[in-house]
């Protein structure tokens, strides 16, 4: 029996409970070892970056080159995308961060260490808008959120195990994390290049489409309020929470700097939640009924977090930001997928809404900080969790991106 019209364009699909395809299993492996490694530096780079005689600042210039590069370079890796194919552009980033990281283990002074990180940033958002890039293309449609899901799990669990591995190497010697991080990432290369299938596409039946426009996508207006919530999401998530909110810890709260530590932490816990079935109702619900919510409970938990005295309180609203975050993920990354459509290269496409998530990361905390030092971190917490409000008002005139195009 034929399904009727209706059935097949019904908003509502039946969450998929079947195993992921091996292709979509690969690329969670490389995600977790990305993320795993990721960890072992990150705690541990502003610290290594002082031994070389420079201050605060000149510090963390060096956490903000690899940022920097990977907005500066994200245009390129898009194109590359479209010459090369997501494979190839995803394991060259890999091995170019890979490289360069090994040699920031050897670096002799500041600029070196500047010039190798810079260069891992380049590579970064190569393999970063080339993983986006074949999960599009591997992903079966209806598992898209379900897909998207399961990536962010991989790369958390990589990103909370890192730190904890990344200090017991440090024991060893600052340079050591360096030298496993790029270890890592060589593995993980190893697993992409051999273990996912020829041309990484999920239908052999297929010709392949040409590549999408970025005219084309921007004329879809559930892509433009894709741009705007990921620059959203990269302002508080990715820029905020990781910049300001340990300095409020100390600074407002008066606690150890290990209560910053808590906070992230327990910002993953509520996010961790989410992930486990935000992926799936995203599949069953359609994208906005979850990008929506996500963004309101983020960013209302963020504004809360400003108006915070107490310490319980604090760590309650991290972990409800933390579970906004987890309801959003997905559904965003998955709305992206939409747009673009299965079998269609969209490096450009995917490139530009990476770009607007980096550029957030980059800008938040700097009106953060200038807003708390001038305002106070009530003001600046307050429109922290604004941006995010704005960004959800935005999706409310978009088309639902699970339904076809009219």
């Amino acid at each position: 029996m034929t399904e009727s019209p209706r059935s097949v364009k019904a908003p509502r699909i039946r969450p998929e409970k079947a195993p992921l395809p091996r292709d979509i299993k690969v690329m969670l492996a490389a995600a977790f070892l990305i993320a795993l490694g990721f960890g072992l530096v990150a705690p541990v780079l502003p610290q290594f970056a002082t031994t070389f005689d420079v201050g605060a600042t000149a510090a963390a210039v060096i956490v903000s080159i690899f940022a920097f590069m990977r907005l500066v370079f994200a245009p390129a890796g898009g194109a590359l995308i479209g010459r090369f194919g997501e494979r190839n552009v995803y394991v060259s980033g890999l091995l170019i961060v890979a490289v360069s990281t090994a040699a920031c283990a050897f670096a002799q002074d500041y600029w070196q260490l500047l010039i190798f990180r810079g260069l891992g940033g380049a590579g970064s958002v190569m393999f970063t808008v080339a993983a986006m890039g074949l999960l599009v293309r591997l992903a079966p449609p209806e598992r898209r959120g379900r897909v998207s899901g399961a990536y962010a799990s991989a790369f958390l669990i990589g990103s909370v195990l890192g730190p904890v591995v990344g200090g017991l190497l440090a024991g060893f010697g600052l340079r050591v994390p360096f030298l496993a991080y790029a270890g890592a990432l060589l593995v993980a290369a190893l697993v992409v290049r051999t273990m996912l299938s020829g041309e990484g596409n999920a239908t052999e039946d297929a010709a392949p489409a040409p590549a999408m426009t970025l005219k084309e996508a921007l004329a879809d207006s559930a892509y433009r309020a894709a741009i705007f919530s990921s620059f959203g999401n990269g302002w508080v998530t990715f820029g905020v929470r990781m910049a300001t909110i340990p300095l409020f810890a100390v600074a407002v709260l008066q606690s150890a700097p290990e209560t910053a530590a808590w906070a992230l932490a327990i910002f993953a816990v509520g996010n961790a939640l989410a992930l486990t079935f935000s992926g799936r109702l995203a599949d069953a619900w359609g994208r906005k009924p979850l990008l929506i919510p996500g963004l309101v409970i983020t960013g209302a938990a963020t504004g809360v977090i400003g108006l915070t005295s107490d310490l319980p309180a604090f760590l309650i609203a991290s972990a409800v930001a933390g579970f906004g975050s987890g309801l959003l993920g997905p559904a965003q990354q998955a709305a992206v997928a939409d747009v673009i459509g299965r079998g269609r290269s969209g490096g450009k496409v995917l490139a530009i809404f990476q770009m607007a998530a980096d550029t957030g990361a980059i800008v938040g905390p700097i009106v953060a900080g200038l807003l708390a030092d001038r305002l106070g971190y009530g003001w600046a917490f307050g429109i922290t969790g604004g941006v995010l409000l704005l960004t959800a008002a935005a999706w409310l005139p978009a088309r639902e991106p699970l339904k076809p195009k009219n």
